[in-house]
């Protein structure tokens, strides 16, 4: 049988990772290209959408050098990325402005106001999600508000992934997940018109969400003589990041469940019905009938990124050796140094170190920062069991920060679970690679677990179980003491940033 290839390309944070597969022999290439951020204000997360397309393209051209695989052989592209970023395109199809990612949270103001004008509608039953600061809504208010001559030309508001596949040749589209978690549509996929018309919203800017797996175009001439695939390569919707990448780990059946240790920190679960509650959120998953509830920390990978930066470019093998034989918890860290998501779904958090001696080291409080996370994911664990959502005694654990032995060994202690790391999991990048295998008709969302290769457990220290069961309790007393001073600092900031900006 000849050869049959599918590219799935992820838009992650901070890069964008492509995949080439083989339905028989698997990932024959992969390649990652950098991408920038942006953070002019307080709170603000932004990123370059033309990076976003020139690493689409690149990543193409890379995986089929690096292969020597014949590009007539793709079959299928398929995109995967961030949920809910904002994208406002103009008709043209191009973007207006920077997207604004998911962990933004600069629509405090407008989230009050929206929550005021719905008061008593019942949006979480209706939508899945509550409102928050990922809400799509109160991000377009306060475009609408702040840079009224951008919104004007807003006539298409589309999520990261949609954006992508759109510039490689397919319309104007919104994967189903990107709708569910936006507010903006129910969980039937409908529009929301509660919200919608609250928010002052043009629903003609909204498209009809589209299932995963599902053909939507083909590759552009331009992008063909660019990649150098053939115009007819199927365009075919691929789905939110973290949905993909639990999908390509295996979390397909009740019980199961993920921690993924990425920019962001997620945990999701599946479920054979939808769970709502205002703590989590909600996503489809790519098999029909199956959902997943999840749990998404603002920070992960980033406060790792953040840190390293503070102290010098120092490497995270060097930062890990350093850490290791440090005592658990000797210090806390308080990981909102982007506000938080769920469980707790402040926008007002500030990050913080507690505890700090003259004696205490770099290597305390990078210790102390993976800690932090470890908590975060704690927290959203329990949150999920408290909605009645059963989680095996085993997690699968994946992405960038899987690679550290250490940071899987306290994430094991902290949830005191068996982890499962995912060998070589390129993340969502595979789960997209998979549903473009999907479209082309020669996979079916089942053959996931056909690329699946896992490694031994992390197993739980009984010792560091019981430091870190007292440590976690300290660090939720520690951040409901610190909520008051935390939302006093932000507002402060806020007020100076608008006060300067009046000036």
């Amino acid at each position: 049988m000849a050869s049959r290839h599918y590219i799935g390309i992820d838009i992650g944070t901070t890069g964008t990772k492509t995949v080439l597969l083989e339905r028989s022999a698997g990932i024959i290439a992969q390649a990652n290209f950098e991408s920038p951020i942006f953070s002019d204000g307080p709170a603000f997360a932004e990123a370059d959408a033309d990076a976003w397309v020139d690493n689409a393209v690149n990543g193409i051209r890379a995986v089929l050098t690096e292969s020597g695989v014949d590009p007539a052989t793709v079959v299928a592209v398929a995109t995967t990325g961030m949920v809910p970023a904002v994208l406002c395109l103009d008709a043209d199809m191009k973007p207006v402005r920077r997207p604004i990612l998911q962990n933004d949270a600069r629509a405090t103001v407008e989230i009050g106001e929206l929550a005021s004008l719905i008061d008593g509608a019942d949006m979480l039953t209706r939508t899945g999600s509550a409102l928050t600061q990922q809400s799509v809504a109160p991000t377009l208010m306060w475009l609408r508000r702040h840079e009224p001559e951008l919104w004007s030309r807003t006539v298409h508001v589309v999520g990261s992934y949609d954006y992508v596949l759109t510039a490689l040749g397919a319309p104007v589209h919104v994967e189903e997940n990107w709708a569910l978690e936006s507010g903006l549509y129910t969980l039937d996929g409908s529009r929301y018109d509660t919200a919608i018309t609250a928010a002052g919203l043009d629903p003609g800017l909204l498209s009809t969400p589209v299932r995963p797996g599902t053909v939507v175009g083909a590759v552009s001439a331009r992008v063909a003589a660019e990649t150098g695939l053939d115009p007819a390569t199927a365009l075919v919707v691929g789905g939110a990041d973290h949905v993909l990448s639990a999908y390509a780990a295996g979390v397909d059946s009740p019980g199961k469940w993920l921690v993924k240790l990425g920019g962001a920190g997620d945990i999701l679960t599946a479920c054979d019905a939808p769970v709502v509650d205002e703590r989590l959120y909600l996503d489809a998953h790519p098999r029909p009938g199956v959902w997943l509830p999840n749990g998404c920390m603002a920070t992960s990978g980033s406060l790792i990124r953040w840190f390293q930066t503070v102290v010098g470019g120092v490497t995270l093998a060097e930062l890990d050796a350093e850490a290791a034989s440090r005592e658990p918890a000797s210090l806390l860290c308080l990981p909102y140094f982007l506000g938080e998501k769920s469980p707790i779904h402040d926008p007002e958090l500030r990050g913080a170190f507690l505890g700090l001696e003259l004696s205490h080291t770099r290597a305390d409080l990078y210790r102390a920062v993976l800690e932090a996370i470890a908590f975060g994911f704690r927290h959203n664990a329990e949150a999920m069991r408290a909605a009645g959502i059963e989680l095996d005694a085993r997690a699968s654990v994946t992405n960038g920060g899987s690679k550290s032995m250490l940071w899987k060994q306290i994430h094991a202690d902290v949830l005191n679970v068996e982890l499962i790391p995912v060998r070589d999991h390129p993340g969502a990048s595979l789960g997209a690679a998979i549903l473009a295998g999907v479209g082309a008709g020669d996979l079916t969302v089942d053959d996931s677990a056909r690329f699946l290769h896992t490694d031994p457990p992390i197993v739980p220290d009984p010792a560091r179980v019981a430091a870190y069961d007292q440590a976690y309790r300290l660090w939720r007393q520690a951040g409901d003491a610190l909520t008051g001073v935390s939302h006093a600092l932000a507002r402060r900031r806020t007020d100076r940033a608008a006060t300067s900006k009046e000036g």
